[in-house]
């Protein structure tokens, strides 16, 4: 048995000469031309949509790809208005690369143009930790999806979306679930459950990505007050994005790898289908909560454990913070740091509260396949009045030594 996985691939095309930029660039005009006619008209569906691009002097691969985007707009993505930095979307038949170690850049890429015989060839520098997946997209070993091309000042991007089979991870004898808690103070706390014992936890502050995403408000926020150029604008917007990425890759990467050290790893995450309809913690909290890509970052760990064989489960994400893993009853968050659990009968009192959260994420997969019900009772937050996802700058510590820090863990 096998498992399909989505990767994006990106590339950056090498410096077109003039003349072919001219035509990139009269491409992606048109495209996005069409696009907006498509739009306002309230074409939604493929039909209604064909009857608006069908003159424009685009290549069939960039009209099929209107066709089906189109739609999507208002039926899935609610769109109300368009903005005009689209990038140019084309259908897979648009994937046609070639490559060879005597050019100075072995990957190129067939650039469709409108009409017979237009298409040219241009080079591309692609990221060199995806260039197996290059090859396998020319050996058809990994297929391909949707591509966007989109012009940035001083370059052309190409991204391409492909999808390859790995080996469905086979379900352990003994698992060793371990759960991911994705939150905005600590990026990721991981913890593994043993025998309902958490094990050797991890924390992957969460610090840097707050930093980035605050200075990117700001900045942002300057330069439209100065009515700044907008290309000036949107390098700013592409310098934050791809160091929030940057981060994205790297504690994705370095969960998996602690779900590695465990013999028999099942990665455990929270369903977070709906969050940002759950989340409201007031208008700036929520501008807060909703920049940071919780499901992205999933996606990303889900992605790199199916590819190293690892299983991935999803578990109900109500009350993960707020409940004791050890009794499997309601506590409190008297600080954003602390859970506290008050109940005597039970042999926690206090516990760093990421940690009991992702204790809570690993218990919660139920071996007999049995749906277990949550019935959450009152609000998922501190009672300091802080948000239960935000970070504080200053904590006050507790009067009262934690039960549990982390050098408390072993084997």
């Amino acid at each position: 048995m096998s498992d399909t996985v989505t990767k994006t691939l990106q590339a950056t095309l090498a410096t077109p000469t003039a003349g072919k930029e001219h035509r990139l660039q009269r491409l992606l005009d048109t495209y996005r031309d069409a696009l907006h006619d498509a739009f306002d008209a309230g074409a939604n569906t493929m039909s209604a949509v064909n009857d608006v691009v069908t003159p424009y002097d685009l290549p069939y691969q960039a009209k099929d790809a209107l066709k089906s985007y189109v739609p999507k707009l208002r039926k899935t993505y609610n769109a109300r208005e368009l903005d005009d930095e689209h990038p140019l979307r084309l259908v897979n038949r648009a994937a046609k690369f070639d490559y060879s170690d005597e050019r100075e850049y072995g990957f190129v890429w067939q650039a469709p143009q409108p009409g017979r015989g237009t298409n040219f060839w241009i080079p591309l520098r692609i990221n060199p930790e995806q260039e197996s997946l290059w090859f396998d997209l020319l050996n058809d070993d990994a297929k391909a999806g949707e591509l966007r091309l989109q012009r940035r000042r001083t370059s052309w991007e190409l991204h391409v979306t492909v999808e390859f089979s790995v080996a469905e991870p086979a379900d352990p004898d003994d698992p060793t679930y371990i759960g991911f808690d994705v939150g905005e103070s600590s990026l990721i706390t991981g913890c593994a459950l043993k025998r309902d014992a958490p094990r050797k936890p991890m924390l992957e502050s969460g610090s840097r990505a707050r930093h980035l995403r605050k200075e990117m408000f700001t900045t942002l926020k300057r330069l439209q007050e100065r009515d700044a150029e907008q290309w000036r604008i949107d390098e700013r917007f592409d310098h934050y994005q791809n160091a929030l990425t940057d981060i994205v890759e790297k504690a994705s990467r370095e969960a998996v790898e602690y779900a590695e050290s465990f013999d028999d790893p099942v990665v455990v995450l929270e369903d977070l289908s709906y969050i940002r309809e759950r989340l409201d913690y007031g208008k700036f909290m929520n501008r807060r909560l909703h920049a940071w890509a919780f499901a992205r970052l999933q996606g990303r760990i889900e992605n790199k454990a199916t590819e190293a064989g690892i299983p991935v489960e999803y578990v109900n994400a109500a009350y993960t913070s707020q409940t004791c893993h050890a009794c499997d009853r309601l506590g409190r968050r008297d600080e954003q740091a602390e859970f506290v659990c008050p109940h005597d009968d039970c042999h926690v009192t206090e516990f760093q509260a990421d940690i009991n959260a992702a204790a809570n994420i690993a218990g919660r997969v139920d071996p007999w396949g049995e749906s277990v019900p949550w019935e959450p009772e009152r609000d998922d937050s501190p009672r300091n009045g802080s948000a239960s996802d935000s970070a504080t700058v200053h904590r006050e510590t507790s009067e009262k030594s934690s039960q549990m820090t982390l050098a408390a863990y072993s084997d």
